[in-house]
């Protein structure tokens, strides 16, 4: 675990929630569960984001309850099975971690909170999310609504507090270790796309996953935990697809090839993208290619504190949509033309998730970091384009903090 983050980060992001959270309700913030994979064996665990953001643990099932003057953590006994396979969990590791000093077992933890609840008319909580996001197609990880369960089973009548937006705001603003986190994630991500993709090396791929294998092993090698999102090396027409993320296609030497990749360091996320061709690009893919760089240039010089997210989309939709007439794919910059050739946004927040929270009605603050990916994907020609960087607002405009990684074609 990196000293970067001490048990005083998280005291301080806790004490800050409650100087933003003016009410007096009980906080009560619930860790993620273990989800099943097949039969007896589960899914690696992901934390979550709100509750390490809180306590710095990465344990499930743990409760952190802060209410008035008191804080404290419910951790559930584990069965001596249970043990055998997957540890016990100490009190005094957490402890440190944390900074909360109180460490209850399920029924202790439960008997002290279930009195508070039955004498108050508020819990503060993370809102509970649909079971299955449609859009997405994924279900979501059930520890909230079992913890409302479990709340309403002391207190029927009792009243939700959402403190979502709260903790977005925070979390939107990164500090110190925050910004350094991701910045080592960044760095280990472009020394490793450069030593993925040289020119010995990328002449001798066949398949994507000759590609996804080297940013793995580049990754673990150097100091990262992982991959921050499930990589994306998607060649010709596959490019096309945004999140295709099987990488098992074939490739050929007149394709052109995304990477859309990111290393995790102390759960902080980096997200870079790049196009590269695999032989000896077509004067068509030349030119898709720079109209992304322009678009990815004309967005750097847009953003600055002050800007609102909602304006600065609408900005690189008529810019991107001018170099997109100029290619011929579309006669008149209207939404729908464009967006058949653009179908998603050109930025997104970045910290503890790949697509972080912050609010996006609100005007860009210093301390911000989001990423600036526009592209251009023509299915019918098998040419998909994306360029993605990180950058972070400054009080000036932004330092783009992957700078060091070129965005050339070869």
């Amino acid at each position: 675990m990196d000293s970067r983050f001490s048990s005083d980060f998280f005291a301080g992001n806790r004490q800050r929630l409650k100087e933003l959270f003016t009410g007096t309700a009980p906080i009560v913030v619930t860790a993620n569960g273990l989800l099943q994979r097949g039969n007896d064996s589960t899914y690696k665990f992901a934390q979550d984001a709100n509750f390490w953001y809180l306590t710095g643990i990465d344990e499930p099932d743990i409760l952190l309850v802060m209410d008035r003057d008191k804080e404290y953590l419910i951790v559930p006994e584990r069965s001596a099975s249970r043990q055998a396979f997957d540890g016990v969990v100490e009190a005094d590791p957490l402890i440190r971690r944390s900074g909360v000093q109180t460490v209850l077992n399920d029924k202790e933890g439960w008997d002290l909170l279930g009195s508070r609840i039955n004498k108050v008319k508020h819990v503060a909580t993370l809102a509970v999310p649909p079971h299955y996001v449609e859009q997405y197609g994924m279900y979501t990880n059930p520890a909230r609504a079992v913890l409302i369960e479990k709340i309403k089973s002391y207190n029927s009548e009792i009243e939700l507090l959402d403190i979502n937006q709260h903790l977005a705001r925070l979390r939107m603003i990164k500090q110190l270790p925050e910004l350094q986190a991701i910045q080592q994630a960044i760095d280990i991500t472009t020394r490793t796309i450069k030593q993925a993709t040289s020119s010995k090396k990328i002449a001798k791929y066949s398949h994507e996953f000759e590609i996804e294998a080297e940013l793995s092993r580049g990754y673990r090698a150097t100091g990262a935990s992982g991959h921050s999102f499930d990589p994306i090396v998607a060649s010709g027409e596959r490019a096309c697809v945004l999140h295709s993320v099987a990488n098992n296609g074939a490739m050929s030497s007149d394709e052109l090839v995304i990477i859309d990749t990111g290393a995790e360091v102390d759960h902080y996320a980096a997200d870079i993208a790049r196009t590269l061709s695999l032989g000896n690009p077509s004067r068509r893919q030349q030119a898709v290619h720079a109209a992304v760089i322009e678009t990815q240039n004309y967005a750097f010089d847009l953003l600055k504190p002050g800007v609102y997210i909602k304006e600065y989309e609408q900005q690189i939709e008529h810019f991107i949509g001018e170099k997109m007439r100029e290619l011929g794919l579309i006669k008149s910059i209207k939404h729908d033309d464009v967006r058949r050739f653009y179908p998603h946004a050109t930025s997104h927040f970045l910290g503890l998730n790949v697509h972080d929270v912050g609010d996006y009605e609100r005007p860009l603050e210093p301390g911000t970091v989001m990423t600036v990916e526009p592209g251009i994907y023509i299915r019918e020609e098998g040419i998909g384009v994306r360029i993605e960087d990180d950058v972070l607002i400054t009080p000036k405009g932004i330092k783009i903090l992957s700078k060091n990684l070129s965005r050339d074609l070869n």
